[in-house]
């Protein structure tokens, strides 16, 4: 009976024997502790993943309004210094911003009109002249290559529904609602960035005080620092833009006279503003009116005319304008192009105007910034006349 008992008591383990581990009831495998931050950091994650979402469907549906409020404060930096002058010598900032801005308007409206009417009366001058001119394309045609073509003929041809005429005016007349609704939506959005660009001008000082009174004053500084070298970068890249388009009006105002093109002074001013403040398609908008009044006066006039526009444009594209830019905003012409492009991609053509002031905003601070060595003698680094000299002899 002793020995019973002594065989159901269970052996009792040493007191420095090693615990074995507990098996986990689900398999095989140690059931370790959770950590503790392991919950909180899985929590975190999300919170972060859902704010990601969130921010990027913000900017999405808020994409137009950024971009309306980031050109506005190009216009603002590019109005300010005029308004500063003005506030120097005891202007309000509102009326002075208010002022420069009617200037600029009226300046820019009275240009408009003007070639605007211009261009009314070349076209009626073109729609008396076109049938004189449809007689003597089908004269040459039929001379050159023994066709038996008509003027009726083809007025039928293209007149008929079927024809290019009859469809295109059917799309356009389908189209009408949507044209009147676009234009409205650009002028919604062209008076929403004057009226941005008035308050960001008229209450700049304000603004940079309120920005400036969340942070350290280190940090103000560097803000006002950066705000200071936009206002000159966007100034300079104004004049640059200006200069360019003083030469573009100066060298086709020659063309124009020598071949007898008459407005030359308005045309030549259209070609030096239109390609140099409208970006991306500028360069087609400018060409396009004085090439019309050349083709009213001469046809043959037209063809020269086009023929000095495009040789002009590569001219400006590959010497003048990396050379203004390079000297007004202290830019490389292979950066300013390259920014241009980055900007077109990124923006469109609002990015393709504001990329090359927003690159030399960028460049100039963060260069401030960046510790430069002397550059130790070398053949491949001896500049010479603006470019790399490197001694063979």
């Amino acid at each position: 009976m002793a020995r019973s008992d002594r065989s159901q008591a269970a052996p009792s383990p040493a007191p420095d024997a090693p615990q074995l581990p507990v098996k986990s009831r689900r398999g095989n495998g140690v059931l370790g502790d959770m950590p503790r931050w392991l919950p909180r950091a899985v929590v975190v994650t999300l919170l972060i993943v859902v704010a990601f979402l969130l921010g990027w469907w913000l900017l999405g549906k808020l994409r137009g309004l950024l971009i309306m409020v980031i050109l506005a404060q190009f216009v603002a930096f590019g109005l300010e210094p005029a308004v500063n002058w003005l506030a120097q010598r005891g202007w309000r900032r509102g009326l002075a911003t208010g002022f420069v801005m009617l200037a600029v308007f009226l300046v820019l409206g009275g240009f408009i009109f003007a070639v605007g009417s211009l261009v009314v009366s070349q076209v009626a001058t073109l729609a008396e002249r076109l049938p004189s001119y449809t007689d003597d394309v089908l004269e040459w045609a039929n001379d050159t290559f023994n066709a038996n073509l008509s003027t009726d003929r083809i007025q039928r041809q293209l007149t008929s529904p079927d024809g290019p005429l009859g469809g295109f005016t059917q799309r356009l007349a389908g189209n009408v609602l949507g044209i009147g609704t676009t234009a409205l939506s650009l002028m919604f959005q062209f008076f929403t960035v004057l009226l941005f660009a008035f308050y960001l001008c008229a209450d700049g000082p304000r603004v940079r005080r309120g920005i400036c009174s969340l942070l350290p004053p280190a940090s103000q500084r560097e803000v006002l620092r950066a705000w200071e070298i936009s206002i000159d970068k966007t100034g300079g890249y104004l004049y640059s833009r200006l200069l360019l388009g003083a030469v573009s009006a100066l060298a086709h105002f020659a063309v124009l006279q020598v071949l007898g093109v008459p407005y030359a002074v308005a045309l030549a001013l259209w070609i030096g503003l239109v390609s140099q403040l409208v970006p991306t398609v500028g360069t087609y908008l400018a060409a396009a009116l004085p090439l019309l009044v050349a083709l009213v006066t001469q046809p043959s006039d037209a063809l020269i005319l086009l023929i000095f526009i495009v040789v002009y444009q590569q001219i400006e594209n590959y010497v003048l304008q990396p050379r203004i830019t390079a000297k007004t905003l202290d830019m490389h012409p292979a950066v300013a192009f390259a920014a241009v492009i980055a900007g077109a991609s990124v923006m469109g053509a609002v990015g393709a105007l504001l990329a090359i002031p927003f690159t030399a905003i960028v460049q100039s601070f963060v260069g401030s910034y960046i510790r430069r060595y002397e550059v130790e003698e070398h053949l491949l680094t001896e500049i010479e006349n603006g470019g790399a000299s490197i001694d063979t002899s």
